[in-house]
């Protein structure tokens, strides 16, 4: 997944305390004899920490990728869960402070070889390094938390997919345990599902995916939370088809009227073939406006929902 290979963001006295750790370590393995000795020595341990921090600070901006160049469904995610705009600024602002660092150390090992007391020098050189470090710290501390978050996302393949979308609690989490790899979380309240769930599933050695979205409520896109955008940057960027499941028998908390009022909104926003399915077809009187019907409580129907998902997907294979 594209976003796994981020390094853990060091804050600014991690990065501190490590790099003057090492520049002590690099004194010490001087042998100080004379004055050209001991600008030597105090040389050294202002280019390893300088050393260090520019390449800590450069190495985590370039772990993350180029969001010009990433697909769209990973860019609306990003943006929905920690701002582009908002890492790009903190990006540039560490990657700043890394060309900085090496820039001053560069300054400051040429004062020294001018100066009378090289340790002087040293000291002022670790200062204003120690400063554009710490002026960092809160761009630091936003990028470890935007890694934490980005790490979690799901990876989704380049597969056939089918989107399965509809109110809370209406089994959605239920049918793609069902017909996948996915190990969805189930309970009986609504909400359960926080991310997006993928699983995976094969016919005739055909591998198709599947998608499990956050439970969308009925209300304007404005309005709507995190969790509900990304189940919508799903069904924009990656679904060749829907499956929009509908619980007649209103156990999962909501109005037949009201799940259909969503069902209509989502016919008219996004061009993707659709298949409306009635689950719970076991506590439940038939539902004619759906086109199959099926309990994934008791499997009843579940199989036949998803042939006709694959034979509806085969003009993108």
């Amino acid at each position: 997944m594209i976003f796994e290979k981020i390094p853990t963001i060091l804050t600014a006295e991690e990065l501190l305390n490590k790099s003057y750790r090492r520049a002590a370590r690099a004194k010490h393995g001087k042998q100080i004899l004379d004055r050209a000795s001991k600008l030597k020595a105090e040389e050294s341990m202002l280019l390893t920490a300088a050393n260090i921090l520019s390449d800590n600070l450069i190495h985590s901006v370039k772990k993350f990728p180029s969001f010009d160049q990433m697909p769209p469904f990973y860019l609306e995610l990003a943006d929905i869960i920690v701002g582009v705009d908002e890492m790009k600024m903190n990006l540039a602002s560490v990657q700043w402070a890394g060309d900085k660092i090496n820039e001053l150390a560069r300054k400051y090992v040429g004062m020294m070889r001018n100066a009378e007391d090289a340790k002087v020098v040293r000291k002022q050189g670790f200062g204003r390094i120690s400063s554009i470090v710490n002026s960092i710290d809160g761009n630091l501390h936003f990028l470890n938390d935007a890694r934490n978050k980005l790490r979690n996302l799901p990876e989704i393949q380049d597969a056939p997919t089918i989107v399965v979308a509809g109110y809370p609690n209406v089994g959605k989490s239920s049918f793609v345990a069902l017909v996948s790899s996915a190990k969805p979380e189930i309970a009986p309240y609504p909400f359960t599902t926080k991310g997006l769930a993928v699983g995976h599933f094969t016919r005739n050695k055909l591998r198709y995916q599947v998608i499990d979205t956050p439970g969308l409520l009925d209300r304007p896109l404005e309005e709507r939370n995190e969790i509900e955008l990304q189940a919508i940057s799903a069904l924009k960027h990656i679904a060749k088809v829907i499956l929009y499941m509908i619980d007649p028998s209103e156990t999962c908390g909501y109005e037949l009227s009201t799940q259909i009022h969503l069902l209509d909104e989502i016919k008219i926003e996004f061009g993707v073939p659709m298949i409306v399915v009635a689950n719970k077809m076991d506590i439940s009187e038939p539902f004619e406006d759906a086109d199959m019907s099926m309990s994934t409580l008791t499997g009843d129907g579940v199989e036949k929902v998803l042939d006709k998902l694959v034979e509806m997907l085969q003009s993108y294979i």
